[in-house]
C-alpha cells in the first residue's frame, strides 16, 4: 500500500498526479471526503468497481453505488437533473450530501440495470482535485469500522492499519469524521431527504 499525506486547500499537483495515474491503471484507493473516509476507484472502470464491491461484501448489481464528482459539469453526464434538482444541488454543492438521481446511458455496463446513482461534489479539495484530474468520477462507498469502534473511521493511522492488506493506495486528508452524507432522493417529483446525515438541506 503507497501512502500520501495531502492538504486541503490546496493538495499537491505532484501527488495527485501520482494517485491519478495509479488509478487509470485500476487502483483501489482510500481517501477522504467531508464526511466518512471512503473506498474508491476508477468510476469507470469496471474491474477496480468489482475490486471495491468484493472487499465491502456487496453485489455491485444490486448495492446502491455513488460516485464522486469535482463539478457540476460532470455529473451531468451521469445523472439526469431536471432544472427543479438543480437548482436545489447548487444551493447545496458541495456539501456533504449525496443526491440520488436518475442514472444516465453513459455509465459502463456494470451500471445499466440501475435506475439510479448517487451523486457526490463534497466539500473536500482533496476528493474533488483527484475525480478533476482523472476526468472520471470515483466510485464512493464508506469504509467500515471493525466491531463499531468510530475511530477506526477519523483516526488515519488505524485506518491504514485496518485496510493496510486490501488497497493500493491510502490518502491521508486528516481526522475523519464518523457522520455520513445526507441522502437525498431526487428521482421523484419532490425531493425526499432519506438519511439525515451531515448536511443539512437549503431547500
Amino acid at each position: 500500500m503507497k501512502y500520501f499525506r495531502l492538504y486541503t486547500p490546496n493538495p499537491d499537483p505532484h501527488d495527485i498526479d501520482r494517485i491519478v495515474d495509479a488509478l487509470r491503471r485500476g487502483a483501489v484507493i482510500i481517501y477522504p471526503t467531508d464526511t466518512i473516509y471512503a473506498i474508491g476507484c476508477d468510476a469507470l472502470n469496471v474491474r477496480a468497481v468489482e475490486q471495491v464491491c468484493r472487499l465491502k461484501k456487496i453485489d455491485p448489481q444490486k448495492a446502491r453505488l455513488s460516485v464522486v464528482c469535482p463539478d457540476f459539469s460532470m455529473l451531468a453526464n451521469y445523472a439526469r437533473v431536471s432544472d427543479t434538482y438543480f437548482r436545489l444541488m447548487r444551493r447545496n454543492l458541495p456539501g456533504a450530501f449525496t443526491f440520488v438521481l436518475p442514472a444516465s446511458s453513459r455509465l459502463p455496463h456494470l451500471y445499466k440495470h440501475r435506475k439510479s446513482i448517487g451523486i457526490r461534489v463534497p466539500d473536500n479539495a482533496i476528493a474533488r482535485e483527484i475525480a478533476r484530474q482523472l476526468g472520471n468520477p470515483l466510485l464512493s462507498t464508506s469504509i467500515a469500522a471493525p466491531d463499531g469502534e468510530s475511530e477506526y473511521l477519523t483516526d488515519p493511522s488505524l485506518i491504514q492499519e485496518t485496510y493496510r492488506n486490501s488497497i493500493d493506495i491510502f490518502v491521508d486528508g486528516g481526522d475523519g469524521s464518523i457522520t455520513p452524507s445526507t441522502v437525498v432522493d431526487c428521482c421523484g417529483d419532490t425531493a425526499e431527504i432519506v438519511r439525515q446525515g451531515k448536511g443539512e438541506l437549503i431547500e
